[in-house]
């Protein structure tokens, strides 16, 4: 069940739960997960053995590459229309990254004889890790590896967790294939982000790891953020939907459990001034949980999940701005113009024909986006994340002359003379 309460009764510790929802404790986690990499950096030969060899005798790094056959025999494995689907969502993914490119190169005088830009070049070596163990997400495939191939990455490589018999999801291999893998390993969990972050077990060592994963995978990136670059912290997966008397009842409560549906640690808020719609798709979600492929999961999400009913819809605004959503819905009369309302959220989905998993699978937009109140600081994934901005600047002497006062002053003040005297050596030459 999940019921509606008003904005203005509610006590601050509520509110308070509804703006944390659900947050990992990492502190054991990234216990073992440093176990697990000290243990991979003594002896990444023993240390996979024992976790990929299961019980095999000659286990070698060979095994963990995904070799040209069994992609071949993955496509034929796949159901039948999902390579084509995912063919179809690959298309509007790589055009709207397209989109993001900015010139590679920008260079302007900022004073007579001073010129400074910046150059943009793309990473050398990323590291994407897709999920398929209990759960397979071929989606996650297209959006981290399209972004990085867009972007010019020379070299993108793919880890993705085994099954039985050290064999790869079939679907996830053709994903990676057609979103642009140059190389796909069999690993997962701290033993991929380990590899990859340290050049392990076969694989290169990247520059950079994205890819969304299980609690250990999270804490693992993390454990080597800053010997490699990695994207924002994820957590589950949150929705925030702002309706009004517009909305359909239906649609709404669909948004709510289809956010609710990705694990027991998902989120999803309805804030409307309508107390009708709120009544209506609270009575749809209780009705409709019993008949769900993912009940059990479902009724265990309900616990992080609120509908809040506000006295105008600015409040639901302010409140949605509190929460910083990965995904936010704007279901109400004339959505655009309320757009500029928004400051804190992941990706804006706009009207009533827009739903969350439209753009999780094949919209265009990035779907690895900030969680967990992270939206405030951090962007989603874009084809910005696989570039470096590099800047550069080149000085007449007279520009130099010129700024000579503002850089031996600075650097004197701040107890660094040679940093003024390499300055004025120079204008002592004639």
């Amino acid at each position: 069940m999940i019921a509606v309460e008003r904005l203005g009764d509610m006590t601050s510790e509520r509110l308070s739960a509804i703006l944390a929802r659900s947050t990992a404790d990492l502190g054991p986690t990234m216990e073992r997960v440093r176990a697990i990499l000290e243990a991979l950096k003594k002896d990444p030969a023993a240390e996979l053995g024992r976790e990929y060899g299961r019980g095999r005798s000659g286990f070698s790094f060979a095994d963990l590459k995904v070799s040209p056959q069994e992609m071949d025999e993955a496509e034929r494995l796949c159901p039948s229309g999902l390579v084509e689907a995912l063919a179809a969502a690959k298309r509007n993914i790589e055009s709207f990254h397209l989109a993001q490119l900015e010139r590679p190169m920008w260079m302007s005088e900022i004073s007579p004889g001073l010129m400074a830009g910046r150059m943009t070049t793309p990473l050398d070596i990323v590291g994407v890790y897709i999920p398929g163990g209990r759960a397979s997400y071929p989606s996650s495939a297209l959006m981290n590896i399209i972004p990085a191939a867009v972007a010019g990455v020379r070299r993108v490589i793919a880890v993705t967790p085994p099954g039985e018999n050290l064999k790869a999801r079939p679907e996830i291999l053709a994903a990676c294939r057609l979103a642009g893998a140059q190389e796909i390993y069999k690993l997962g969990g701290a033993w991929a982000v380990g590899c990859l972050a340290y050049g392990l077990g076969g694989l290169p060592k990247v520059d950079k790891i994205v890819g969304p994963g299980s609690s250990f995978v999270m804490a693992a990136k993390m454990a080597v953020f800053g010997l490699v670059d990695i994207d924002s912290p994820a957590g589950p997966s949150e929705g925030f939907v702002i309706a009004d008397k517009s909305a359909v009842p239906e649609f709404v409560a669909w948004d709510l459990i289809s956010q609710l549906e990705h694990d027991p640690q998902a989120s999803a808020v309805l804030a409307t001034d309508d107390p009708a719609l709120a009544e209506k798709v609270a009575a749809i979600v209780s009705n409709e949980l019993p008949k769900l492929d993912r009940a059990e999961i479902v009724q265990e999400a309900l616990n992080n999940a609120a509908i809040v009913l506000v006295d105008e819809i600015g409040e639901a605004f302010e409140l949605a701005d509190q929460y910083a959503p990965e995904h936010l819905e704007i279901v109400v009369e004339d959505p655009m113009s309320w757009l500029g309302r928004v400051r804190h959220a992941g990706s804006v989905f706009l009207g009533p024909w827009a739903p969350i998993p439209a753009g999780d699978y094949a919209t265009g937009p990035n779907h690895v986006l900030p969680t967990g109140g992270a939206a405030r600081a951090f962007s989603g994934l874009s084809t910005d994340a696989f570039l470096r901005k590099t800047t550069f600047q080149q000085l007449s002497r007279e520009a130099l002359q010129a700024l000579a006062p503002t850089v031996s002053a600075l650097a004197r003040a701040e107890g660094l003379a040679a940093h003024a005297k390499c300055v004025e050596i120079r204008l002592r030459q004639k």
